[in-house]
């Protein structure tokens, strides 16, 4: 599995865990999510040359 791979899981994992209905303090997990998901997404752009 790449690291693009591994960071699109990291963001599903969250992302369903911000649905369900646990409280969290301070971070809020759909956007720790969706950052992640943005991080998979330009992870090729990043590592080019």
């Amino acid at each position: 599995m790449s690291i693009q791979g591994l960071f699109y899981l990291i963001a599903i994992i969250l992302l369903v865990l911000a649905a369900l209905p646990i409280g969290t303090r301070g971070v809020s997990l759909a956007l720790l999510g969706a950052a992640f998901a943005l991080l998979a997404y330009s992870w090729p752009t990043l590592t080019e040359g």
